[in-house]
């Protein structure tokens, strides 16, 4: 399967490949991919699953437009790290586990950026819930994109 996308991914690359470099067109197709199907999923589970209803638990009340961003990375979380880890940065030398809970922690921070573009695009500015998702989205790629390639998936050099 890796192979698969890496050569079709690596095809469509060729117009681009003076723009900019190949892992950077990987994290954008990967992470482009993953993240119209986090919107896709976030506005089904918004408007099918939830019915644009707040969901009340026992001990929380959640939102519709929070409860369906929860939704949704459920399955763009474990999509996101491995297409990372064996797509984008497979030259990374850090162990699995650490990459995994770098990734973990780094998808932590992303919750709460999310969370907080949600909160202030839909209830302070009133944005439509999933253009505000779009817009949030935006900001929190390019936070990502500079912490996995710096952080969670770097390359350790070799200790002399």
């Amino acid at each position: 399967m890796r192979t698969l996308i890496l050569m079709v991914i690596d095809f469509f690359y060729r117009p681009f490949a003076k723009l900019m470099p190949l892992q950077t067109f990987r994290y954008l197709a990967c992470g482009g991919g993953n993240t119209a199907m986090d919107i896709f999923l976030y506005f089904i589970c918004y408007n099918f699953v939830l019915h644009q209803r707040t969901v009340y638990l026992p001990f929380l009340t959640i939102s519709a437009h929070i409860a369906a961003l929860f939704m949704s990375l459920a399955i763009t979380f474990p999509t996101g790290f491995l297409l990372s880890k064996y797509i984008v940065f497979s030259d990374s030398n850090l162990r699995g586990r650490v990459q995994l809970m770098r990734y973990f922690m780094l998808v932590g921070i992303c919750i709460c950026l999310n969370y907080g573009f949600m909160k202030l695009f839909v209830e302070q500015f009133h944005i439509y819930p999933t253009i505000a998702k779009i817009l949030t989205t935006i900001f929190v790629v390019g936070f990502s994109y500079l912490t996995q390639k710096k952080f969670t998936f770097k390359v350790k050099m070799p200790v002399e």
